[in-house]
């Protein structure tokens, strides 16, 4: 499989079964907090990266073969932001067709100040942009966008999005110690949340490697306060304590590959989620991935970390 992977447990989504319409970090954004590392370079044009039917014809294999309760959402995410594939409104409407499992995008939002980028999202059921600022000088620190990706076109984006869109829209706002937990920074993002009106606030917390070394999580009391202030749609999205469902068992190294590259690995979750194995074969997978030239390891906090070996983290890398 080129484009699918997963399913990955999700606290927002179950289990989530990916589709990823870019290549590696494809994106119009440079966050310092990406578990994916660095955009290099950026991009800002909308394509179709890869064939549509190609994709398609994917994920038609898998719901084909997936046992019934095996996939609760299908999810367009992956390696880079997905509404640049200039078909993604297609898929989402064809993957409609197909079953009766609901479908979300997870995006930066950047783009959804184009009417035709909000009528391909129209037809998913969930929603999730991601909002991290309230004002310009935030939003350029935190997100490091393609440079005329203001954040007045984020913000009426999002807003025009809302005004039409009848699924759920939840957005997401990842908080970064000494950038945006700060009473000032939250009083103004969750200015600009009143006039989006999303269905919830998922706070995420940048607990996988992010691009930049000196990222850390808020404490605990900058995180209450960000509760408080974000209002009662607002609740912090804890991590999964759910492992991976490997569901190809013969080639479990092709599947972990699959995953990291969208979502590296603690190498305590990746142990874990080898639990049926012996520590024979687990030891023996971990050497498969290293010598698969694929994977990288990460080190944050103490942490190993297995990731894509495409990505760029420009501090504290170990490649494998």
């Amino acid at each position: 499989m080129n484009f699918v992977y997963g399913p990955i447990p999700s606290r927002q989504l179950g289990q989530s079964f990916g589709i990823d319409l870019v290549p590696f970090k494809t994106c119009n954004w440079n966050c310092v907090y990406c578990q994916l590392g660095r955009s290099v370079p950026l991009t800002n044009q909308r394509q179709a990266y890869v064939p549509r039917e190609d994709v398609l014809a994917e994920i038609q294999h898998v719901l084909d073969t997936s046992a019934s309760g095996e996939i609760d959402w299908i999810t367009f995410a992956g390696s880079g932001e997905p509404t640049l594939h200039s078909d993604i409104g297609w898929l989402i409407r064809q993957v409609k067709m197909l079953t009766n499992c609901p479908v979300a995008v997870i995006t930066n939002g950047s783009l959804l100040h184009l009417s035709e980028v909000r009528r391909d999202l129209a037809a998913a059921d969930a929603v999730m942009p991601t909002l991290n600022a309230g004002n310009e000088a935030m939003y350029r620190r935190i997100c490091r966008p393609w440079a005329i990706l203001t954040f007045d076109r984020l913000r009426e984006g999002l807003i025009a999005f809302r005004r039409k869109y009848d699924g759920l829209l939840w957005v997401e706002v990842v908080l970064i110690k000494g950038l945006n937990d700060s009473t000032e920074e939250l009083q103004s993002l969750a200015t600009v949340l009143q006039q989006i009106k999303p269905d919830q606030i998922h706070i995420n917390l940048p607990l996988r490697p992010p691009s930049e070394a000196w990222v850390q999580p808020p404490n605990k009391d900058a995180l209450q306060q960000a509760i408080a202030i974000l209002g009662d749609v607002a609740h912090v999205i804890p991590p999964t304590t759910e492992s991976l469902h490997l569901v190809d068992k013969t080639s479990v190294v092709k599947t972990i590959i699959d995953v990291i590259k969208r979502h590296p690995m603690c190498e305590d979750e990746l142990i874990y989620s080898l639990g049926q194995c012996s520590l024979e074969q687990i030891e023996q997978t971990l050497e498969a991935l290293a010598e698969s030239g694929q994977a990288q390891v990460v080190n944050r906090d103490g942490s190993r970390f297995w990731s894509a070996s495409a990505a760029h983290y420009p501090e504290h890398t170990n490649y494998v």
